[in-house]
């Protein structure tokens, strides 16, 4: 079961900028009398000069990868931003046209190279469709904790990054540290750390070891409280939140017309979360919270991502308490080797393994789209069958690529500095948008 929960701190007053548009302001106390923190400033024409173009990126360390932002600026105020993508040109559905599925997978690593282990789980979720296949039980509640755990990672990665571009050191010492963590829960479960290549047709690479679970359970004892210790540090902060708040307005309508998903459709309002109103995993029968803000600014949108690493936390206990006994993958000849001291020893088991790894497995006629609720969004994969070993069409709906879309709106009115905050706050990577 799952719910909405609202987050919001009262920390502003309703004002509007130079376009006329409602935005927050934050407050401070003085005397008892409350004063902006940003108060308006108006120019006088005679001051006025030409607009200036400038360029940051695609070598922009503040851009998150190779992202080139054109900026037309009235003064310090950006009048126009055309934000420019290609750079990184990966090409991964016309490669994945040329591949097995499971060769495909290694492939959605480098996506969202932040989120690997998620891109995994969505591929082949997709892919079992096609197959008509159904995984085991101990299978789901491994790929939901591969999930969640992929989740707390890629948005320590953003907190860390975006407290760097804003100013603050200390938060991201703590978030990678959090991070190295998890790494070493999944090279000790896969043997990778970054690209891990978890997933295959019908079932995963490799069981948890021995003793595996005592590690996830001591992570989760323990994250809560850097979580805790990142909240007193900026959630209250007078710096966080004058670089933060108001900053790239989205309401709920302009939310959804752009098509924007995750983080930053929760944090203007919407309540749409994959794993609730498209349930995938058995994700229906955890007991967690969708955190839902309401102004849909660079505040709103770190406070989301916070209680979302806590609801993480909440799904891993449970998925960890509910972990079956049993096999990983499917019995099923179609997708699935043969043990290796069958393959060894068997001539029939030889045949089969040679012939499902140089021809591959063969999913009848059809397409298939599912989508997955990913740290940045609705990440969806589509493909088409037309009965051989390799899908006809392979399509990616990234997040990341669609949220983008709506920095020129976000941005314009803003002061130059807060371009960097705003485009922090979307959580791009450029591998899920050069595709």
């Amino acid at each position: 079961m799952s719910s909405r929960r609202t987050v919001e701190y009262e920390l502003s007053t309703t004002a509007v900028d130079a376009q006329g548009r409602p935005r927050r302001v934050p407050l401070v106390t003085e005397g008892g009398t409350a004063v902006a923190l940003e108060p308006e400033l108006t120019l006088e024409p005679e001051l006025e000069g030409e607009h200036m173009l400038i360029n940051i990126g695609p070598q922009h360390p503040a851009t998150h990868g190779v992202l080139r932002l054109v900026l037309e600026l009235d003064g310090e105020t950006v009048v126009r931003c055309i934000p420019h993508v290609g750079y990184l040109h990966c090409g991964f559905e016309k490669i994945g046209e040329y591949r097995q599925y499971n060769q495909i997978i290694p492939w959605t690593d480098r996506e969202d190279y932040l989120n690997s282990p998620g891109n995994n789980v969505a591929f082949v979720l997709g892919a079992e469709r096609l197959f008509g296949i159904e995984i085991t039980e101990r299978c789901k509640v491994l790929r939901v904790i591969a999930c969640e755990l992929s989740r707390i990672m890629s948005h320590l990665v953003w907190l860390g990054t975006t407290c760097i571009d804003i100013g603050a050191f200390t938060p991201f010492l703590w978030s990678f540290q959090e991070r190295e963590n998890i790494y070493k829960l999944l090279e000790d479960w896969i043997g990778a750390r970054l690209t891990t290549s978890l997933t295959r047709v019908g079932g995963l690479g490799a069981d948890i070891p021995s003793g595996w679970m005592q590690g996830l359970n001591n992570f989760v004892r323990t994250f809560p409280k850097t979580i805790d210790e990142v909240d007193r540090m900026l959630t209250r902060n007078a710096i966080w939140v004058g670089r933060t708040v108001g900053l790239g307005v989205m309401s709920p309508d302009e939310a959804v017309n752009y098509g924007l998903s995750g983080p930053m459709l929760r944090a203007s309002g919407v309540a749409y979360d994959v794993r609730r109103d498209f349930p995938y995993l058995d994700y229906e029968t955890y007991d967690f919270d969708v955190p839902v803000s309401t102004h849909g600014d660079v505040y709103d949108r770190y406070l989301v991502r916070m209680e979302e690493m806590r609801q993480s936390v909440r799904i891993l206990q449970q998925a960890a308490a509910r972990l079956p006994d049993g096999p990983i993958n499917v019995d099923d000849p179609r997708v699935i080797l043969p043990p290796k001291n069958k393959a060894m020893n068997e001539m029939e088991s030889m045949i089969h393994h040679f012939k499902l790894v140089m021809e591959g497995p063969r999913p009848p006629i059809g397409e298939a789209y599912v989508a997955v609720e990913s740290p940045k969004g609705e990440k969806g994969y589509y493909m088409v069958s037309d009965g051989t070993s390799k899908p006809v069409r392979w399509r990616i709906r990234p997040p990341s690529f669609v949220n983008l879309s709506a920095i020129p709106k976000m941005v314009e009115g803003h002061l130059l500095s807060d371009v960097i905050a705003i485009n922090a706050s979307i959580d791009i990577v450029m591998g899920e948008i050069d595709r």
